[in-house]
């Protein structure tokens, strides 16, 4: 009964992993992948909760389908991810049309109820926070978006409780994947031809939760650099309160370990990181900081931030841009305040109006953009190695790649070099990208 399959994802790296895993499982069925949804048999809206439009666009576009469902009966419609999670049956009320809505715990069921509903024409809902199909991506190496590059899933959910976040609900309690596994998952993965990896988790530095024997991500990160034909190890997101002395070591001594840490502040601020519940101080962030840059030589470090949070002051936001100017990262992602339904800040007063968080917003973004330009304005003269990624998406003629530390640098070439390591001589930069040339 296999046909083909139309897949969409909305948001984070974990979300597009998700969708690499389903293709998998779907293809291992006898589907094969479409992107035109009018000769699909099967749609799939991957969805993210995060933040409100992220939402918005999935049934939006889900909407649009209404007309072709009629047209097409037999054609199977389903949302899945976090939004699944978070709306569950409300989606069928909103969109009689869907027949299958999927959490992230149970994705590993997909392929099954996908094949329940054409067979009998029925919905399926599957959204219990419970893992015996917990999707597992030591199997399914078919579908990667990118062959040479993989996202790798460490761990899912978090037991944290910041107050600003859906993740908890959407994703359930914490489970990190025994180490074997990731390790089988990586070696398949390097076996056709992956040599990048990015371990994945919502809060990754806080990896080995319940596993016997013990282990933390800094263990972890020993056992996948063991991995013959893998160069990089990347790892995202982390959380300051887990940046232990075994992971500062193996970002220390481990050489495919990219220097680069994304370690989200969110606030520079103490009485604001209380109201979130971030479960730390500024002075702690800064020894973190300070010790990653003592320990760790030429690591980078980047950010995000949430202006206008319910409460923060014209001197709250100000504590974060002297934050952001004291630390020096090398990226920052700024993000405005929208209250999510089912987190505890959606009962706070959204007191902040939205003017003057584009005015923060912009103000971060600002800052942050005249640091990284005298920090990548430094490179210059540096040859550095990169792996390309593919053309630049401005210009066809110009390859781009990324180094260790996660910058981008563009530079032209006679030929695609995609997936390739080169070394090229830094000869500009902007805020956000370097320019070179191949050696």
């Amino acid at each position: 009964m296999a046909g083909k399959i139309y897949l969409e994802t909305f948001g984070c790296q974990m979300n597009v992993l998700d969708g690499d895993l389903i293709l998998s499982r779907m293809m291992d069925q006898g589907y094969t992948t479409t992107d035109r949804r009018d000769e699909a048999d099967v749609i799939l809206f991957n969805t993210c909760s995060v933040r409100l439009h992220a939402e918005e666009r999935a049934l939006s576009n889900a909407g649009l389908l209404q007309n072709l469902k009629r047209r097409r009966p037999e054609l199977v419609i389903g949302i899945v991810g976090c939004m699944a999670q978070n709306r569950r049956d409300e989606l069928f009320r909103m969109l009689p049309h869907v027949q299958l809505v999927v959490g992230p715990r149970k994705m590993g069921a997909i392929p099954r109820l996908v094949e329940e509903i054409r067979r009998t024409g029925l919905r399926r809902i599957a959204v219990e926070d419970f893992d015996d199909e917990f999707i597992d991506g030591c199997d399914a190496v078919s579908a990667r978006s990118t062959q040479f590059q993989a996202y790798v899933k460490a761990m899912e959910g978090c037991d944290l409780n910041c107050a600003f976040c859906i993740v908890p609900t959407t994703r359930g309690s914490e489970t990190s994947r025994p180490p074997g596994r990731i390790v089988e998952e990586v070696r398949r993965l390097a076996d056709r031809g992956t040599v990048e990896v990015t371990l994945l988790g919502q809060t990754v530095d806080s990896y080995g939760k319940g596993l016997k024997p013990a282990i933390d991500l800094g263990g972890l990160l020993r056992r996948v650099h063991e991995v013959p034909g893998i160069r990089r190890i990347r790892f995202i997101t982390s959380h300051p309160s887990f940046v232990r002395p075994s992971l500062v070591e193996a970002l220390r001594d481990l050489p495919k370990v990219c220097k680069y840490l994304h370690i989200p502040p969110q606030s520079g601020s103490d009485r604001i990181l209380k109201a979130m519940r971030r479960g730390y101080a500024v002075e702690k962030y800064l020894r973190i900081a300070d010790a990653l840059r003592e320990n760790v030589p030429g690591i980078e470090l980047a950010a995000d931030w949430i202006v206008g949070f319910p409460g923060e002051s014209g001197e709250d936001f100000e504590e974060s841009a002297r934050m952001l100017e004291r630390v020096r990262f090398q990226n920052s992602y700024v993000f405005k305040y929208s209250p999510r339904p089912g987190t505890d800040a959606a009962g706070l007063a959204d007191d902040v109006s939205e003017e003057e968080k584009k005015r923060r917003n912009r103000t971060l973004l600002d800052l942050q953009d005249r640091i990284s330009l005298e920090k990548n304005r430094a490179r210059v003269g540096q040859r550095i190695e990169i792996l390309v990624e593919g053309p630049s998406k401005t210009n066809s003629r110009r390859q781009t790649g990324r180094t260790d530390t996660h910058q981008i640098v563009n530079f032209e070439a006679g030929q695609d070099l995609r997936g390739r390591f080169v070394t090229v001589e830094i000869t500009g930069a902007t805020a956000h990208a370097l320019a070179g040339r191949v050696d």
